[in-house]
This record gives C-alpha cells, structure tokens and sequence, in this order.
C-alpha cells in the first residue's frame, strides 16, 4: 500500500499541515524540521501526489463549497448567512466562489473529485462535518487545500473553526430546568452529524448537572427542517406524558415545534418551553421569540473563508483549530419578557 503524508506525519510526530509544507519548501517551517522530514519521507517510500502537485502550480482564484442538502428546493437560513460571510470575505481577497448542491454520499463526492482534477478550484471549504467525513479523507489523502466549519471523530490534523455546541447546549439545558420545565425533550440531528453528537453531549450534561434527565422516549431524530421538526413535536405531544419543555437542535426545527404547540392551543413559554440554537435573524421576530444559542454564522464564514485563502497562499494561519465559545440569547419562548444574553 502506498505511503501517504499521513503516515509521514504520524512517524515525525507533526500535523499532515507541517509535513506537506516542509515537503513544499515553505518558509515557515524550520531547517530541522524540513530536513527530518524529508530524510523520515525518503526512508518510508512516500512519493508526493502528482495530481496534488500540478494543481498547486495553477491557480484558479476560485474556492469551492458543496452544500450537502437533498432535493432541488433550497432554502436554509443557516447556509444563506454562512455563503454570504464566504461569498463577501473572498471577494475581499480576489477569489470567486464556485458552490454546488449535493446530497451526502457518492454524488457528493463525485462533485468534489470532478472540482479536483478538472482543476476548477483551488480549495474547499467543508461544512456539516461528520463522524468519519469520507470528504475530508479524501481531501487529506490528496494533500488539497481546505478548511472545515466542524469537527470529525478521532484525529484531527486539518484547520477548522467550530462552535463548541457542547457548551451551548449545556447553558441550554440548565436554563430549561431553571425556568422550572422538568419534563424535556429534544429533537436532535442524525447522528453521523459531529455537531449532532456535541450537542446532544452538552445537552444530557447540562440537565444531569441542575438535577435533570433526558429520558429516551423523549429523544427524537429529525433532519433539520421546519417540517422535521413540526413533525416530530406532534409525536412527542401526543404522548400519555407530553413533554413540557423542547429543545431543538437548530432554529428551523424549533420553528416547526413552536407551530405544532400552537395548533395544541399551549401557551408557548409558559405551559411548554421550546428553544432552538443558531440565532439566525429569523428567530428574534418569530412568534413568540425564540430563545436560542447564539452562532455568529455570518462571520464564521468569513473566517473559514480567510484561512483557506491564506493556506492556498502559502501563508502560515494565526490559529489552525478555532473553538469558539457561544452565548445564550434569552427570549419569550422560555418565559423570559426581555431578550438577555448569557
């Protein structure tokens, strides 16, 4: 089997990053490193991608950016604040952005292997990483630029910015407790989602730590959509026991949670609560308000964005892994009559 950086990387002790631009000639890694490098790759077989190298000598001045989304309707607030924090942060650079629509699986990597060897970018940016994200093996395996908005399972030697949802959805949790609604739910991601799994972590946690539980039967899986969530509301508040409080793993579902609660004539925030997490620009005028975490999707994108053009550029980044911290925003849909943030 043919040696790749990874394993050249995992000999040296050094991230696949460092390896390659040791191998590169970049000026940014030191002589020792560079020589050990180049003697451990030479002593291991490793024969550089050809592929990856012709493409590094072209440029296209475009980045690339497949949205994994099924059918041909799309329409995510998520995605329409995160393209425009891309779109306007590489127009700042000079670049153009090449986006597609696909839904995960071979499709989608059909796209990303056509984007490659037709040479019509010259980076990716990933997002909705998953547990074990075929897009970013390959990406790695060919040594080709890209930045992700996510984490994967087990190692992680690519650059990333994420949210720390765990985080979020702990504050969440405690919240919910303390505003006095004991019986919860949550509609969460499928979980080959990574983000899926922090917050679903964080939200168990946080309801164990103010002295509350998430039973099973109150655990439904949706995909996202106003629909899903709408959906899966009915089921839980149909139940012998409804819940009284559901938390939802983005806002979109939160938003079809709160139509299905009305259609029960609840009193939203009083009889029932129902939070989101993303605080897209839609959920402060819902009715009611929705409480929500606050991601500031907009100027994520622009930062993805930055970095993958400073990695196509040669030019070392600030910070290769970014975790930031969410806050809170508190509204009507908990109980709360004045919108705070914690």
């Amino acid at each position: 089997m043919a040696v790749t950086i990874k394993d050249v990387a995992q000999r040296v002790g050094k991230s696949v990053t460092t390896v390659s631009r040791a191998l590169h000639g970049y000026d940014d890694v030191s002589e020792e490193t560079r020589t050990l490098v180049e003697k451990v790759a030479e002593e291991m077989g490793y024969r550089p991608n050809t592929l990856a190298q012709r493409l590094q000598k072209r440029t296209t001045d475009t980045l690339g950016l497949v949205l994994p989304t099924f059918g041909p309707r799309f329409s995510d607030p998520f995605f329409s604040e995160f393209l425009a924090g891309i779109g306007n942060k590489a127009a700042d650079f000079g670049y153009d952005l090449l986006v597609s629509t696909q839904p995960p699986g071979e499709r989608e990597m059909h796209a990303y292997k056509q984007a490659v060897e037709s040479r019509r970018v010259d980076g990716f940016v990933v997002v909705r990483t998953r547990m074990n994200d075929e897009r970013i093996n390959y990406l790695r395996g060919i040594d080709f630029p890209f930045v992700a908005f996510g984490r994967t399972h087990g190692e992680l030697d690519f650059p990333f910015v994420d949210e720390d949802s765990q985080h979020g959805m702990r504050l969440m949790a405690q919240h919910i407790i303390q505003q006095g609604f004991h019986r919860v739910a949550c509609i969460a991601p499928e979980p080959d989602l990574m983000f899926a799994k922090y917050r679903l972590d964080g939200f168990r946690e946080g309801l164990a730590e103010a002295g509350g539980s998430l039973e099973d039967r109150y655990l439904k899986y949706s995909d996202l959509t106003q629909r899903g969530g709408y959906e899966k509301a009915n089921e839980l508040l149909a139940m012998d026991e409804p819940p009284t409080a559901i938390a939802a793993c983005n806002d979109l579902m939160a938003f079809g949670a709160i139509r299905a609660a009305h259609e029960q004539g609840l009193a939203i925030g009083e009889e029932i609560a129902i939070t989101g997490f993303d605080d897209i620009p839609m959920s402060e005028h819902f009715h009611p308000p929705l409480t929500t975490v606050n991601q500031p999707i907009y100027e994520i994108g622009g930062r993805v964005c930055e970095m993958l053009i400073h990695h196509i550029q040669g030019k070392p980044l600030e910070e290769e892994q970014v975790i930031l911290k969410p806050s809170l925003v508190l509204r009507e849909s908990t109980g709360v009559e004045t919108e705070e943030d914690i």
